[in-house]
């Protein structure tokens, strides 16, 4: 069926081309390196790949003469990470047949093998228990709705009992484990807090930003979708505040739509230099990059997409302390969402007057204090995943 669709879909081409030969270019890679050990590191994707980023960096980091190959499911990870420099080979996951497994295991001879996620893959972890390969899940997450955890899950639960060691992001999911009779998993987080909080750390200023702000009062719009669009641009044209927006695709068509929708003054980033950013109220990022650092000039951010396919990277601003706030419809799947709407630190809005009551709650001092504070100590309570993963990773390897 994938074959088929390829005549007609890229992606699905892309998935069928990006495997052909695999196994005779993946033999000459690794026989190039010779006798190096290696780490098998496998993301579904590109958001799983951002979660398995920091272990990997942290492994080339304290074992740099560790070989690192990097496998991904999905075409929308590969085509975007292929050139990625901390990894020493960069493949497409072979299908997870009996035979591909052997013949994958066989030639890459991995010292240890991680699995980010939601990764499960019955053959794979079959053949790497046979051989007594390390296999470990990282910032996995489980829920009961599950196949895991049904009474006809028997199969699936096989395929958990491969793995030697799951490291989990919440206790619910340690406690889920437990109840099928798995306890070799440690509660340790989201790797994704470790590696977003280094982007902030190491963030430096946007110059055009800071005079734009000049002083004043602001929100920051992340990933701006039309649907979003809808509900921000009246609050926008009644509110005096400053407010940058970043749009999540930066076409012509997105922005001309937005600057037509709004009914004061706007810049684009691209012409702000040549005139005096400080007289507009609106800032329109018109390129991609930046957003992570675009944050620090907020007293609030509002994060689009889940109005639509889902909500994006809440945590970026989480990371500067502010109160977070994203469209009601499709947040309830990722877990810092759900978090820090139960502790107070993001809200959920239906609609512009929804928003404009949830603002103006949020503009009481004690209020704003308040939700600033639970955003800063949720991250600061779930940095260090990273870490404990290593301090497992370190006695395989070393051994």
């Amino acid at each position: 069926m994938i074959k088929l669709a390829s005549i007609f879909h890229p992606k699905a081409k892309a998935f069928v081309t990006g495997r052909k030969k695999i196994f005779r270019r993946l033999s000459a890679d690794v026989d190039r390196a010779g006798t190096t050990p290696l780490i098998w590191v496998h993301c579904a994707s590109l958001g799983e790949f951002e979660q398995g980023r920091p272990v990997i960096e942290a492994l080339k980091k304290e074992f740099p003469n560790v070989s690192i190959l990097l496998t991904f499911f999905s075409p929308s990870g590969y085509e975007v990470r292929k050139n990625y420099d901390q990894a020493d080979y960069v493949y497409y996951l072979p299908l997870d047949t009996a035979h591909n497994a052997r013949r994958f295991i066989a030639i890459a001879k991995p010292t240890l093998a991680i699995f980010v996620k939601y990764e499960f893959w019955y053959h794979y972890a079959h053949e790497l228990r046979t051989h007594n390969i390390p296999l470990i899940s990282i910032s996995a997450i489980f829920r009961k709705e599950q196949l895991f955890f049904q009474r006809y899950g028997g199969f699936y639960r096989k395929i958990l009992t491969q793995f030697s060691y799951f490291f989990v992001q919440n206790d619910e999911s340690r406690q889920l484990l437990q109840t099928i009779h798995i306890t070799n998993c440690k509660r340790v987080g989201d790797t994704r807090f470790d590696r977003v909080h280094q982007i902030v750390k190491q963030s430096g200023e946007i110059a055009i930003a800071r005079a734009f702000k000049n002083d004043q009062k602001a929100m920051v719009i992340g990933s701006c979708w039309p649907e979003d669009l809808d509900v921000l641009a009246p609050f926008i044209n009644e509110n005096r505040m400053k407010f940058i927006i970043a749009p999540h695709e930066i076409t012509e068509s997105f922005i001309s739509n937005l600057e037509k929708a709004l009914q004061v003054k706007s810049i684009r980033y691209s012409v702000a230099e040549h005139v005096k950013p400080e007289d507009f109220q609106v800032l329109i990022i018109d390129n991609i990059g930046m957003l992570s650092r675009l944050y620090r000039y907020g007293e609030f951010a509002y994060i689009g997409g889940a109005f639509g396919k889902g909500l994006h990277n809440i945590l970026e601003a989480a990371c500067y302390g502010v109160p977070i706030l994203f469209g009601n419809k499709n947040f309830e799947k990722f877990q810092e969402a759900v978090d820090l709407i139960n502790r107070g630190g993001a809200f959920e809005v239906s609609d512009y007057t929804d928003l404009k009551a949830k603002y103006e709650m949020l503009n009481i001092p004690e209020n704003f204090l308040l939700a600033c504070e639970v955003t800063r100590q949720y991250v600061e309570e779930n940095l260090g995943a990273t870490e404990k993963i290593m301090e497992y990773c370190r006695g395989i390897v070393k051994s």
